[in-house]
């Protein structure tokens, strides 16, 4: 997190710890909000890392799950990177910032993430860097959310599509799924954009963007769950985060081979816990078809405005189709299913 930008949101009652804005009082009251009001929230608990160069797009063309040709001035993507395995070290969102393509993950994957891809820069004409100290994200969700841009902006937002990018002045907009935006600023433009913003919306922290990311089926990939899916076990097929028809990227034999052979056993589903206990990312789900053995995983979870936890958790079918899932042990909590926002029939 920019120092300076971090000075600002203390000042402004926010509670921040590991750069992550945790709350700013009151996380039940804030929950509570999300669920029915417009909120406004700082995104620094993910990082940016930039590619620039004039074979930046042909080097994560070579890279990752998702269509380099399909991320432009004007739309941004979902896509991961792999192991040779097909298994995920990162999933992220992608848009292109003048000339340079900007990635956004989660800031404690981003060291080794970015690691990794200087071992395969080699001759290739492409510098990344991170993009950090630049530029701040603020997430902006909720009913009014889109007429406050509207109206602080002066931008018709009207007809706006998932994933769709709007440049306007020192800003980007990321259009999310169920009315959630992303506003990518200048550290000098944000306290502008979070003063205007902040007095219709409530300043809230982490967990709430969590919850809202979470009930809008989004896949976040942590330490925590590094190399345990394939991208179609956390539904990357469905919102647009592979490509079936571009070259080679590492895992792709395997990706390609599980989607034209229809072999996905195991997809992720959206279900409530209703449970005091910390529950984690990672943690493992059980089923009386399989007794001893794991039948899933958790993938992300938040605290629901309702008590207990709302998670996206990675579940073997047969499991779903005959059985009543369990977290943690045949005994514990039992996961109540609930409609994602998608459908998962391909």
């Amino acid at each position: 997190m920019n120092p300076v930008w971090q000075a600002y949101l203390h000042n402004h009652q926010a509670i921040i710890e590991n750069n992550c804005v945790i709350h700013f009082g009151n996380i039940p009251s804030e929950l509570q909000h999300t669920q029915t009001n417009t909120i406004i929230t700082d995104l620094s608990h993910f990082d940016l890392i930039r590619f620039s160069g004039n074979d930046a797009r042909v080097f994560l063309q070579s890279q990752l799950t998702c269509d380099i040709h399909q991320v432009s001035m004007h739309s941004a993507r979902y896509g991961s990177y792999c192991t040779a395995k097909g298994r995920i070290l990162t999933n992220f969102t992608l848009w292109q910032q003048n000339d340079d393509v900007i990635m956004e993950l989660p800031a404690n994957l981003s060291a080794s993430i970015l690691k990794r891809f200087n071992i395969y820069v080699l001759r290739a004409k492409v510098k990344l860097s991170l993009a950090n100290a630049d530029l701040v994200r603020i997430g902006l969700a909720g009913t009014h959310a889109l007429s406050l841009i509207q109206d602080i902006l002066n931008l018709p937002l009207n007809g706006h599509e998932s994933l769709e990018l709007i440049e306007h002045e020192s800003t980007h907009i990321i259009c999310l799924p169920q009315q959630r935006f992303e506003l990518i600023t200048s550290i000098d433009n944000a306290p502008f954009l979070w003063e205007r913003l902040s007095a219709q919306a409530k300043p809230v922290g982490i967990a709430c963007w969590n919850w809202l990311t979470i009930q809008a089926g989004i896949p976040i990939i942590l330490a925590e769950t590094q190399e345990m899916f394939l991208p179609q076990m956390i539904n990357l097929d469905v919102i647009g985060g592979i490509s079936f028809k571009k070259g080679c990227y590492p895992g792709q034999e395997i990706v390609a081979r599980t989607h034209y052979l229809g072999t996905i056993k195991r997809r992720m589903h959206l279900a409530h816990i209703d449970t005091a206990e910390i529950i984690e990312p990672g943690d493992i789900l059980f089923s009386e078809n399989i007794e001893d053995q794991s039948c899933g995983t958790i993938v992300n979870v938040a605290p629901s405005p309702q008590g207990g936890f709302d998670v996206l958790a990675v579940i073997q079918q047969n499991s779903l189709d005959c059985c009543t899932i369990h977290w943690k042990s045949l005994t514990g909590p039992t996961l109540e299913l609930m409609p994602l926002p998608y459908s998962l029939s391909l």
